[in-house]
């Protein structure tokens, strides 16, 4: 069935090329690699981080078909996921997930070690992975949601700029129990929402 819209982001636009290293206010964020295996497993070992991610990492094993994977999200243009360093120290995560090419619609995730909290690598990053979906990419609308309880979340949100849109309620099942989550989105300009739809011919 013919669609009556193009795609925003043309099917190819990543694909067709590796995936970038960017780089921000101190930080590298560059395509996962085996060497990050060890690191993934002591990340998924931190309380917070496997508990608002909902997963562990059993072992180095596990760590390296979890890269192979991000690798194949690349090359099916399903997920952008960057590993975030300080210098040759891992300190976090960014993910563009959830592509939508068709509509230019894309979710963001991250996480940060223990040992970088509190320096603004969350702020850094995410702002650098807006910038690269939306600038370089072409994405026009950009989401972030998290539980009602991660607070942190909602404060780097709104720190970059994403609007609260609403609560969705009992989105998320957590370890204990469903939460409530809060969708924030940040549009690209001039993206804003038809207000008065045309009549039907």
């Amino acid at each position: 069935m013919p669609l009556l819209t193009s795609a925003v982001v043309l099917p190819g636009t990543l694909a067709s090329s590796p995936q970038p290293t960017l780089a921000t206010d101190g930080l590298t964020l560059r395509p996962w690699t085996h060497d990050d295996a060890d690191a993934l497993v002591a990340a998924y070992a931190d309380p917070t981080i496997s508990y608002w991610h909902v997963r562990t990492m059993a072992d180095r094993d596990e760590a390296v078909a979890w890269v192979d994977e991000r690798r194949t999200r690349w090359a099916r243009e399903v997920g952008a996921d960057f590993a975030v360093a300080d210098g040759p120290v891992l300190v976090g995560r960014v993910a563009v997930q959830h592509l939508n090419l068709h509509e230019g619609v894309a979710e963001l995730a991250y996480w940060v070690l223990p040992s970088a909290r509190r320096q603004g690598v969350a702020r850094r990053a995410v702002g650098e992975a807006v910038r690269w979906a939306s600038d370089d990419v072409g994405f026009v609308r950009l989401e972030l949601e998290h539980s009602t309880l991660n607070e942190p979340s909602c404060r780097v949100a709104r720190t970059l700029g994403f609007e609260l849109e609403g609560v969705r309620r009992a989105h998320y099942l957590q370890p204990d129990g469903r939460h409530d989550t809060h969708l924030h989105a940040l549009l690209a300009p001039g993206a804003g929402s038809v207000r008065t739809p045309g009549s039907a011919t």
